[in-house]
């Protein structure tokens, strides 16, 4: 059993599966923001769904890095195969927590901006903050493979 290999498997799916969690926040507050927008008889802003959508680049972090890990894990030595398990898990978790974040300040994004009309540049920021973490968590996993 090649633990590298399966550390490849779990950063994508760890990813993922944060991604998802992230755009479940975040979409319910965007739905729920149209939603006022349109018993208020006002226009539903569409920019909304960049706070929906924001969660799911951690899942592009995800696969590309466990596309990276899958050549050095499958030519390593067993010795190794926990330490690639081990950056796969802790970079997965990392990827997967910025994106449930992401979806938390996305979604509080996503209602300010519906009830008041303003604020979009701002609110992104604080996600595009929630983004970099899973950039780094990307970066530094790859520096280390």
């Amino acid at each position: 059993m090649n633990l590298g290999l399966i550390g490849a498997g779990i950063v994508m799916g760890i990813s993922a599966l944060g991604s998802a969690i992230g755009i479940g926040i975040a979409g319910q507050a965007v739905i729920g923001a149209w939603k006022k927008c349109y018993l208020g008889n006002k226009a539903a802003p569409m920019t909304l769904l960049a706070f929906g959508g924001a969660p799911l680049t951690q899942t592009f972090y995800g696969y590309i890095l466990g596309f990276l890990f899958m050549k050095p894990a499958a030519l390593a030595s067993p010795e190794n195969g926990p330490l690639y398990l081990g950056i796969g898990l802790a970079s997965g978790l990392a990827i997967a927590l910025s994106a449930i974040a992401q979806g938390k300040a996305g979604a509080a994004g996503a209602d300010a901006t519906g009830e008041t009309g303003k604020g979009f540049v701002n609110y992104m920021m604080i996600v595009g903050i929630c983004e970099t973490v899973a950039i780094f968590a990307m970066v530094l996993s790859m520096i280390s493979l």
